[in-house]
């Protein structure tokens, strides 16, 4: 039968799932479970594509058709993602998925198509966009050997954290996870998302996620909600309470759960994307992990250039500012609308 590329939706065979699993640049972002979380919390229109051959998935791509006043139409692969892009199984199915999302792209009048793709084997060919790198360590069983790998000043602290009465509880109620991140995004100058999305996360991915707490003295001074997919853990939310930054909750949080993961048979931490030239990437370079560029594409075709909204952008400087001293109740209120317009 001849290769085809076609709509897919949640009505179809379960074969993306599987597809995407067997991969091996599949990822937590390009499971159904994603698509669910997107549709329910945001209502994000699901343009997602499968070149199929008969009823063999030979390629898939996750597509979000976002629309609102600040960006116009886009096609994002994928809102609210570090990674995305076109899995597949041969170079046939990898151009024609890419062709089509081209048309896509076009017959729906967006601006511009991005693919937020994690490995160079997934590119299609658009312009490149060198913003963001990731990092991602082995980890192991032995945590003294895991404890040494790390570079001698994160090590310290590592260690003067460990000295500490720190404890760790896995729970799947967001309270203090989203309190302590809510009032994180805020001291960045970041709105925050709403509370269901973080409830919808874990509905959706069942027990392929959780959120990990960090106490002392019986107070919840960090937490990391973590994806775990195949051999790996990703942290992908995570705060921590700066009144107890004498203590280094953070160092101990993520050593905290790089051991465990070790311990549980996961090989491979994925501690995520950070824009260039930012403190994040300053923060994770310290731990000694492997860096990479994320090799992210862009089609423009509605517009001239990709919309920057980097907080870096010295057009948003004063607006951080002022979201910065704004009353946490109303950054609570008004962010779950404002985050949603730059996905």
């Amino acid at each position: 039968m001849p290769l085809i590329v076609r709509p897919w939706s949640l009505d179809d065979p379960p074969g993306w799932d599987r597809f995407v699993l067997q991969h091996p640049h599949g990822s937590p972002f390009h499971l159904t479970a994603w698509k669910h979380s997107m549709e329910r919390t945001f209502h994000y229109e699901p343009r997602y594509l499968a070149a199929v051959e008969g009823e063999t998935v030979r390629g898939v791509l996750p597509l979000f058709l976002v629309r609102n006043l600040l960006i116009g139409k886009a096609l994002i692969s994928s809102p609210f993602a570090v990674y995305g892009g076109i899995l597949a199984a041969d170079e046939e199915a990898h151009r024609a998925l890419a062709a089509e999302a081209a048309a896509l792209a076009r017959s729906v009048g967006a601006g511009y198509l991005e693919l937020r793709n994690a490995w160079p084997q997934q590119c299609a060919g658009f312009a490149p966009v060198a913003r963001y790198v990731t990092f991602v360590q082995r980890v192991g069983g032995d945590e003294a050997a895991l404890l040494e790998a790390i570079p001698r000043k994160t090590r310290y602290m590592v260690r003067k954290a460990l000295r500490h009465s720190f404890s760790t509880r896995q729970t799947r109620d967001p309270a203090a996870f989203e309190d302590l991140y809510t009032r994180n995004l805020r001291r960045l100058g970041t709105p925050c998302f709403p509370r269901r999305h973080f409830t919808t996360l874990l509905e959706a991915f069942g027990q392929d996620i959780d959120i990990r707490e960090v106490l002392l003295e019986g107070r919840v001074v960090a937490a990391v909600m973590s994806f775990y997919f195949r051999d790996q853990v990703l942290p992908y939310y995570g705060a921590a309470d700066p009144r107890y930054n004498e203590f280094a909750p953070s160092n101990y949080m993520y050593f905290d759960l790089m051991r465990w993961a070790g311990s549980h048979g996961y090989t491979t931490y994925d501690f995520g994307r950070s824009k260039k030239e930012t403190g994040a990437v300053d923060f994770k370079a310290h731990w000694g992990m492997e860096q990479r560029d994320l090799p992210y594409e862009v089609l423009l075709v509605g517009t001239k250039e990709l919309p920057n909204y980097s907080p870096k952008n010295p057009r948003f400087q004063g607006a951080i500012k002022i979201w910065q001293k704004m009353p946490l109740p109303l950054t609570r209120a008004l962010g779950p609308f404002l985050i949603r317009l730059v996905p």
